[in-house]
């Protein structure tokens, strides 16, 4: 052997000798967020389903333009683990007082993955457009639908009375399109919007326009948003009842005049100011100053529900956990 090679192959050997141990995984993580000993890395494709019903519309998935682009989002928000788990915990206090608020605005109970959409059910969310909410509503459209928004009170971070204005306004779209898909991308781009879309592109409905590409991917996030907390297991997500948020009981109290201060007003309602805010989310200052006299009804928590060893513990939705 040429000196060099045994060279080359004793620097080889000295190199392996070295090398630590090809050490095993401890373990795996998977995109839904399981984690494994022994299974490879997979990544499992979510499956778009052939038709999808949505407000009470069969809408057939058998157009190719129409399943892509719910695969895209059906993937996006599978994959998207953070978000999905945070909308599942929060739906879990949130769904019922709003599902029955759509029912009683006579609103699809559908519209709650809307909402999903908007703000993965975060009553403090706020966009770059200005949109504040759980359901993301500029200023002006909640004062169109009857919502205070000023320095000390905005009614947008209210959960339960801003799902009252985006039900008058999805009810006022439907009655002008007479269809809800339609009705949803409207709550995205606004009516105006997409009714010079469909006179320019002479169509009957919003999931046949060429729309820009948010409006043209919002209503399919909120059939994505759908499929997956209908039926959560199926997409890899499994959760623990003990892990849902929970409703949060309160006691209500009306102030009808201004209040210099907040934090006293919390203290003597054996509360702290943090938790007089969590509960009540309209209350942006630290005072009100209610010159018109407005009556407000101020929710009060109840203290067992405050604390994780003496609270209640709801499953809105059983297909929800694990357990």
């Amino acid at each position: 052997m040429h000196p060099s090679h045994i060279l080359v192959a004793a620097a080889v050997a000295l190199a392996s000798l070295a090398a630590p141990a090809q050490l095993k995984p401890e373990y795996t993580l998977h995109p839904a967020g399981h984690a494994s000993a022994d299974a490879p890395l997979t990544v499992t494709v979510p499956d778009v389903p052939a038709t999808i019903t949505f407000a009470g519309q069969r809408i057939d998935l058998d157009r190719v333009d129409l399943a892509e682009r719910l695969d895209r989002e059906l993937t996006a928000i599978v994959y998207g683990q953070t978000s999905m788990l945070l909308c599942l915990k929060r739906a879990n206090r949130y769904f019922g007082a709003l599902e029955s608020i759509l029912r009683d605005q006579g609103v699809p109970v559908d519209f709650l993955y809307l909402a999903c959409t908007e703000s993965v059910l975060d009553p403090e969310a706020y966009s770059t457009a200005k949109a504040a909410g759980t359901w993301q509503l500029l200023a002006e459209t909640a004062r169109q639908y009857g919502l205070e928004v000023n320095d000390d009170v905005d009614e947008r971070y209210d959960p339960e009375r801003s799902a009252v204005a985006a039900c008058r306004f999805l009810k006022a779209a439907y009655a002008k399109y007479g269809d809800w898909p339609t009705a949803a991308a409207s709550y995205n781009a606004g009516m105006g919007r997409i009714s010079g879309e469909l006179a320019k592109q002479e169509q009957q409905s919003a999931l046949d326009l060429r729309l820009n590409k948010e409006t043209s991917r919002y209503f399919f996030r909120i059939l994505a948003y759908k499929l997956i907390m209908e039926n959560p297991a199926q997409y890899g997500y499994r959760l623990h009842r003990h892990q849902l948020y929970q409703p949060i009981r309160c006691t209500e109290v009306e102030v009808s005049g201004p209040i210099d201060s907040w934090v006293a007003w919390a203290r003597q309602h054996g509360i702290t100011l943090a938790q007089l805010r969590e509960a009540n989310p309209w209350i942006r200052n630290t005072k009100l100053t209610n010159t018109a006299g407005r009556t407000y009804r101020v929710r009060v928590p109840v203290r067992d529900d405050l604390y994780r060893s003496s609270r209640r513990t709801i499953v809105h939705n059983p297909k929800w956990v694990a357990d």
